[in-house]
């Protein structure tokens, strides 16, 4: 048994933050906003009808916009009300309850051509499973396939210790971004997108 994500423990603590997560961003489409930036650099690197996981997928925004643009999504999230929101919201993709530190996907999906974990995924680990998370991932992916991540600075996992802990795992990072949209990463930055490498 792993140690249980902070996702799962602040569910455990507050039952509701998973429903309030999801009318958060149920809110947020339906008042027009732009909740696509993840997909659109994910799409852009992936070849055309790739096979893409979305790890940590919440209630499905990024997995659905890339199964959109005609890639082949599998979602996973380890919190259930996420999943069930994901396949009332967006039907088509697979949504799977799982924990990205057990991910274990090689009986219903080949190797991955790119795995996006997007909305502070990397964050919600539990520290003692972000390595093993990270070679979970890189296990799923297909030799020039590519992991692309994006957290905020200040919630715990500082950017050079996943730096580390990414080269541990066996992956090489081969861009890092301050945005989703393209703006140079810097030492001041406190976003990181990574795009990432077996």
């Amino acid at each position: 048994m792993v140690e249980k994500s902070l996702w799962t423990q602040k569910v455990e603590q507050n039952p509701q933050h998973s429903h309030w997560y999801v009318q958060r961003f149920r809110t947020m489409a339906a008042s027009g906003e732009d909740l696509h930036g993840e997909a659109r650099l994910v799409d852009a690197l992936a070849p055309r009808g790739a096979s893409i996981l979305d790890a940590g997928c919440g209630p499905g925004r990024v997995g659905a916009e890339l199964a959109a643009r005609g890639h082949q999504v599998v979602g996973v999230d380890v919190d259930p009300v996420l999943i069930d929101a994901a396949q009332a919201d967006h039907p088509g993709p697979t949504w799977l309850v799982q924990d990205l530190a057990e991910l274990d996907l090689h009986a219903v999906a080949a190797p991955f051509d790119a795995v996006v974990a997007a909305g502070n995924v990397m964050t919600f680990l539990a520290p003692s499973t972000r390595r093993t998370v990270l070679e979970r991932i890189r296990d799923h992916l297909a030799a020039e396939g590519r992991f692309v991540t994006g957290f905020g600075a200040g919630r715990g996992y500082p950017f050079e210790e996943f730096a580390g802990d990414a080269q541990a795992a066996g992956l090489t990072i081969e861009l890092t971004l301050s945005t989703w949209d393209l703006r140079p990463f810097t030492p001041e930055s406190d976003f990181l997108v990574a795009v990432l490498g077996r």
